[in-house]
């Protein structure tokens, strides 16, 4: 059974390769570039699995997956600007997939000890533009 819960957070970024000229970052990421940045609203949706318990009939408690959401995703992301704030991403381009990937990364290692594992990371950029990571599909 898959469970699945959202949270939001706002943040800035610029998706700029130092070893690159300016006109080949401005080829590569378009306005992204932009040396001084830009914001989004990251809406995330994080789905876990597992069986419900037969006591509670939960695969997850929901509040304590809400509490590791906020506690490492949006408190240490929300109104920041990821290049500068937020690691890995001084050294990491903070593009949508790198993003997602460094929240599984912090999720998957909390998710340890409990019932259900981390099945499925999806992360809106813009509400036309998501990624999508799931179990199996990236060697984290």
């Amino acid at each position: 059974m898959f469970v699945t819960r959202k949270a939001e957070f706002s943040a800035s970024h610029v998706c700029r390769v130092p070893s690159l000229s300016d006109q080949e970052n401005q080829q590569l990421y378009g306005e992204g570039a932009n040396p001084n940045g830009h914001g989004h609203n990251y809406l995330l949706e994080v789905t876990v699995e597992g069986d419900p318990d037969p006591a509670t009939g939960m695969v997850i408690n929901l509040q304590a997956l809400k509490e590791i959401l906020l506690r490492e995703v949006v408190e240490p992301m929300d109104h920041r600007f990821l290049n500068y704030e937020v690691e890995p991403f001084h050294k990491v381009v903070p593009t949508p997939e790198n993003i997602a990937g460094e929240i599984w990364r912090r999720l998957e290692n909390n998710l340890q000890g409990l019932p259900a594992r981390l099945a499925r990371v999806r992360l809106y950029e813009t509400p036309d533009h998501h990624v999508d990571i799931v179990r199996g599909d990236l060697s984290l």
